[in-house]
């Protein structure tokens, strides 16, 4: 855990506090990517705190929502935190999907329940409170908690629905099922094409469909076609510190599914 502390560039918190706790999630989003390589590369994704921390520190890699979600409830279990996982399901045109579609964290610290989510691609930078119905500001976007009929909890951003969170906590196990839907799944995104993104000091960085390199800084996108393999490995070293020594294949996958160019919206 102290190696994962060096990975991400940050001393070890004196005490499991919310001041803490948002340091280490503001260094993980902007030293750990978000990817879905394994799944591209034939690489199993093992759903174990030693292999997840593994992944995240000893190969400098990142990884989808149940990935780097689930290494850094180890890192914050490890740190004196208590870490509940929460089930989410993601909203595609304002319309929550299915159970388990995604892993999110509530992380008590002090007095209150806060939302950590190092896992969706674009969410907020900073953790925020789980036991709020007010607005509460963050770097990427105005957030707002707000319950359901059911007792569920809508996760907007800029007013816009991000996900539903069921808050009865779970097992990592419990997310296995729903796991390896999206590795192997051809309606699942993550099997259409590759993504590999990052959060910035200034915006994000970002690699989709094998070789389209987006930069966003100050909410100004710009995109960029990388044309060679020595180009796309270079990408994947300079801008998310990822070594590869091949590239996932690119092309339509053989069980149907497609690659396509767009940026993430979804975790």
């Amino acid at each position: 855990m102290e190696e994962y502390l060096t990975r991400i560039g940050a001393p070890r918190p004196a005490s499991p506090d919310p001041e803490s706790l948002r340091e280490l999630q503001a260094r993980h989003l902007l030293t750990v990517p978000f990817e879905n390589l394994s799944v591209h590369l034939g690489e199993p994704v093992v759903l174990d705190d030693r292999a997840l921390v593994e992944k995240v520190v000893d190969r400098h890699r990142g990884g989808f929502c149940y990935e780097v979600n689930g290494a850094f409830a180890a890192l914050l279990r490890s740190l004196g935190y208590r870490v509940s996982f929460l089930s989410a399901r993601v909203a595609a045109d304002g319309v929550p999907r299915a159970p388990f579609d995604h892993m999110a964290l509530r992380v008590e610290s002090g007095s209150a329940s806060w939302l950590v989510d190092v896992g969706f691609g674009r969410l907020s930078r900073y953790p925020f409170r789980l036991d709020l119905r007010t607005e509460q500001p963050d770097p990427e976007g105005v957030f707002r908690v707000a319950e359901t009929g059911e007792g569920d909890l809508d996760i907007l951003q800029d007013d816009v629905l991000q996900y539903r969170v069921e808050p009865r906590p779970y097992a990592l196990s419990d997310f296995e099922m729903a796991c390896w839907w999206h590795q192997t799944s051809p309606k699942s995104h993550f099997t259409r094409s590759t993504v590999c993104t990052i959060l910035t000091e200034t915006g994000r960085v970002t690699l989709s469909g094998g070789r389209t390199l987006i930069h966003t800084v100050g909410g100004v996108r710009e995109e960029r076609e990388l044309l060679t393999d020595t180009e796309v490995l270079a990408a994947y070293r300079k801008h998310f510190g990822i070594e590869l020594s091949t590239l996932p294949p690119a092309g339509p996958r053989p069980d149907g599914g497609s690659r396509t160019t767009t940026e993430p919206a979804s975790p």
